[in-house]
């Protein structure tokens, strides 16, 4: 896992805020959705936001955090001229999750349901898991052979 400097964990703690700012949910949801635990507070993300906190560097908020990039980069990319519609695709029902929205799929799901929604908002992403879930099946055909 790639060590930032503290400098560097603030500004991404703060892009990873505005993101989040802009789906327009709320500061319960974002909390739920980051999984800071139990003694964060909504009334505490302002300390974030201003650069007194950052996220902590574990390995599952790194994942988070990728994830959650990696959605807004995507919707950015899907509805260049719209943030109205990256909002809306976030609160809309789907058909592949259920008729349930994405954001309900992040919230309910935690870290398996940051991966869902990032896997069919960017292809790519989801080529790459694909690609990788098959060479790992290949290889354990191949080991046990």
């Amino acid at each position: 896992m790639q060590t930032f400097s503290s400098e560097e964990m603030g500004a991404l703690t703060r892009a990873v805020l505005n993101h989040m700012d802009e789906w327009k949910i709320s500061a319960d949801e974002m909390l739920a959705i980051l999984q800071l635990g139990e003694e964060v507070r909504p009334r505490h993300l302002q300390q974030y936001r201003q650069g007194d906190k950052t996220f902590p560097q574990t390995t599952e908020m790194m994942n988070r955090i990728d994830h959650i990039v990696g959605i807004a980069d995507a919707l950015r990319t899907t509805f260049p001229f719209s943030s109205q519609m990256r909002v809306m695709w976030l609160s809309k029902p789907h058909r592949r999750f259920q008729r349930r929205h994405p954001l309900a799929v992040m919230l309910d799901e935690g870290d398996d349901g940051l991966m869902r929604v990032r896997i069919e908002v960017d292809c790519a992403y989801g080529y790459a898991i694909n690609d990788a879930l098959h060479a790992a099946a290949e290889e354990k055909k191949a080991a046990a052979a």
